[in-house]
């Protein structure tokens, strides 16, 4: 039987895993986010799949919440309260990043306590709230992929992720 986590682990966690690698992570799905090209927001590969523009509002709020439920020992279910005024991928890209910056600076100011309290999943699991970090990172990520694969056929440039894309090094390229 496994020990429950520590706050003391917690605040490790917190500091020395979750956060640098989400600030790492936050810039490439930014990047992400505003390479969607403006004309297409509602380009899907297939008909039982997101828009471009469902994918960009899902990763936008998903991650953010996933960052709230830390902050607030809960994970909320109500809809995201988008900016009337973000229409393109790129307003959601900077209402994500603004959130995300906010979120953070709350996340460093949070106890032990408050990061090992145990959050219910939609009554599916319980888990200290530190830990949804990593779950909503992971989220992040599986859909930045499939966002990732729209962008070709979209018309758009893949940019770097994890090593130079083939566009990212066409740019090199053509820069240099």
């Amino acid at each position: 039987m496994t020990k429950p986590m520590t706050p003391e682990q917690a605040v490790f966690l917190l500091h020395e895993v979750y956060l640098p690698v989400l600030k790492a992570e936050h810039r490439t799905t930014r990047t992400l986010l505003e390479a969607v090209p403006a004309g297409k927001p509602d380009y899907r590969p297939d008909p039982n799949a997101k828009s471009a523009m469902e994918l960009v509002r899902h990763i936008a709020a998903a991650e953010n919440r996933f960052l709230e439920t830390t902050i607030n020992g809960e994970f909320s279910t109500a809809p995201a309260a988008f900016p009337e005024s973000a229409k393109t991928a790129a307003d959601f890209a900077a209402w994500y990043a603004e959130r995300f910056e906010k979120n953070c600076e709350k996340l460093t100011k949070l106890s032990g306590e408050q990061l090992v309290k145990m959050v219910d999943f939609r009554g599916m699991f319980q888990r200290p709230a530190v830990t949804f970090l990593q779950l909503g990172l992971n989220h992040s990520i599986h859909h930045r992929g499939q966002l990732s694969t729209y962008l070709r056929p979209m018309g758009g440039k893949v940019p770097a992720i994890y090593g130079e894309s083939y566009d990212s090094e066409q740019a090199k390229k053509a820069a240099g």
